[in-house]
């Protein structure tokens, strides 16, 4: 009797909570969006990736909610941080002649963010268009998938669903997210080298925490890389957890070994493309389609592209962070 008194007053509960944080995810975006100061709006955008988060997990979507809150809020928000602390110190080093036409360049950064926001408006609207269109035109039924996957799933090699249709079922969008992810490091790559860091001590509180954090981050990495074919997981989740972990290191003055620098790094940089790729190609020869894992050995398969994708992902994430290429200079 009492369970069911509680009951509603439960779903009550869950339904406040959910329109808070919907409304919640909308003042976040809106403010992130039309804040004047960019630290803030940084600010705003990791909370905005928190709260998204909490999204993915009310919507029963464990994994993609891993990937929000480690790459959406953390590694992102890192990343707009550092970009923020460059164009701060690219502003402070003006020239004399920038100055002394400083109202001219007033005048043509207003005619240039005015363009700017009428094409980015234009954009927007298209792409709000193309949505509302997906979303109005989806299929009525969709549970064809789900009973497609369920069925498949022993023939797999993994029991989480997620796990099946990203590496196994459908392993090319995965190929693909993989590759975006190295041509976003080789796009920032090509402005060059990255300017010499400021040597400063990371204080003894940053110190202590990168020394407790950056262990634990790896073994929850290697965790997550393990449990993902049973459980919410994964390359993509282990990858940016392992990612943290790199720029907890930079953070605090550590840099890679100037042998590490060329070859090596590039070699770990594509070798998770490259085992997904390479274990691809030998099914062909095999005399099976691309990307079409043999039951008895698919999960084995996929534990070791997962354990390549993991480190490729991992690193170039961190690379990402150091907002150039890193040089290479031979000894003399």
């Amino acid at each position: 009797m009492e369970a069911m008194t509680s009951l509603p007053l439960m779903t009550l509960m869950q339904l406040l909570f959910d329109t808070l944080l919907g409304f919640a995810l909308l003042w976040l975006g809106w403010r992130a969006l039309a804040s004047p100061d960019l630290f803030q709006a940084i600010v705003l955008f990791i909370a905005f990736g928190l709260l998204m988060a909490i999204v993915w997990v009310r919507l029963d979507a464990p994994d993609v909610a891993l990937a929000e809150a480690a790459i959406g809020a953390g590694l992102t928000g890192a990343l707009l941080l550092t970009t923020l602390a460059r164009l701060e110190a690219k502003n402070r080093s003006k020239s004399a002649l920038e100055k002394k036409h400083k109202v001219w360049l007033m005048t043509e950064n207003v005619k240039l963010k005015t363009a700017s926001f009428l094409w980015l408006m234009v954009i927007l609207m298209l792409l709000v268009s193309g949505l509302v269109y997906a979303v109005l035109t989806l299929q009525e039924q969709t549970f064809e998938l789900q009973m497609l996957v369920s069925k498949n799933l022993e023939s797999s090699g993994v029991s989480n669903p997620v796990t099946a249709v990203l590496l196994n079922f459908r392993g090319y969008d995965t190929l693909l997210e993989m590759s975006v992810l190295l041509l976003a490091l080789l796009g920032v790559w090509s402005f060059g080298g990255i300017p010499k860091p400021h040597e400063s001590l990371p204080g003894p509180v940053l110190n202590m925490l990168s020394r407790l954090l950056i262990p634990l981050l790896i073994i929850v990495a290697g965790y997550f890389l393990w449990v993902g074919s049973d459980a919410p997981g994964g390359a993509f989740q282990g990858g940016s957890v392992l990612g943290a972990a790199g720029v907890l290191l930079l953070l605090v003055g550590w840099r890679l070994c100037i042998r590490f620098v060329g070859l090596p790094l590039r070699i770990i940089l594509v070798f998770g493309l490259g085992v997904f790729v390479s274990a691809a190609v030998v099914l062909i020869f095999l005399g099976r389609q691309f990307m079409e894992y043999p039951p008895s050995v698919a999960g084995a398969l996929i534990l070791l592209i997962e354990a390549a994708a993991t480190l490729s992902i991992g690193i170039t994430l961190a690379a990402l962070f150091l907002v150039g290429r890193p040089e290479f200079r031979r000894h003399k």
